[in-house]
């Protein structure tokens, strides 16, 4: 394990160093998400002086369920802008991760960063009110798998470049024939993905006599193709 772990790291730290990609990171991992504000915005950091606050936003899907995205936004973004409980919104961004640690463990944590905000207006209608595009490297080995009922599922991370030699890790989810598709491609394959973002819970065991439940954020796969890569 410690070994195959080694590789992965050797060979993410090449796809840093050898992948030539547009200037526009956008294009590499670009949202547009509709949904109502359901939690007042609170602190998160400050970077050079310019503050982030985090704040919940609600998302309904076809089925009738909803999914609760966390949202990062600069000050600057809603200094003349109404953010109160309820309101609805336009926000397009980009999906982003971060390391943070508890008790001397790594755990990744995901977050839609705004690069732009807007209030929906009463009768504008959007027919797709979440979606999400990312260009980026298989980091690790796709988990295949399979439900009681037979439902194919591949459990893929995605490596995607940012600005400042930085990089997102995505975790994706497909199904089906997307989720065979994921289970033949090897660490380094070049993808684009296009789903939705969702909020799943799940249980944690945290030891024999404790669990306790989370909440995952990842990317739900309705298409994922190879990228041809420029000689």
């Amino acid at each position: 394990k410690e070994r195959s772990k080694t590789r992965n790291l050797q060979l993410i730290k090449k796809i840093k160093e050898e992948t030539k990609l547009d200037t526009n990171y956008l294009e590499n991992n670009y949202l547009t998400l509709v949904g109502k504000v359901t939690s007042e915005k609170k602190f998160s950091h400050e970077i050079y002086g310019e503050s982030f606050f985090n704040f919940d936003l609600e998302i309904p899907r076809l089925s009738g369920i909803s999914d609760i995205i966390p949202i990062t936004i600069s000050e600057r973004l809603i200094a003349n802008f109404d953010l109160s409980l309820g309101k609805q919104v336009v926000i397009e961004g980009q999906f982003r991760s971060y390391n943070t640690y508890e008790d001397s463990k790594s755990r990744l944590i995901l977050t839609v960063f705004v690069k732009e905000i807007r209030e929906k207006g009463e009768d504008e209608e959007i027919k797709v009110p979440n979606e999400v595009q990312l260009v980026g490297h298989i980091c690790r080995k796709p988990i295949y798998r399979k439900t009681p009922f037979g439902r194919e599922i591949a459990d893929i991370l995605v490596a995607v470049n940012r600005a400042y030699n930085k990089s997102d890790y995505i975790p994706c989810i497909a199904w089906g024939r997307n989720a065979r598709f994921a289970s033949t491609i090897e660490v380094g394959g070049h993808l684009q993905v296009q789903g939705r973002v969702q909020s799943r819970e799940y249980t944690k065991k945290i030891n024999e006599e404790e669990t306790e439940k989370r909440v995952a954020y990842e990317v739900s796969v309705s298409k994922i193709d190879f990228v041809e890569d420029e000689e």
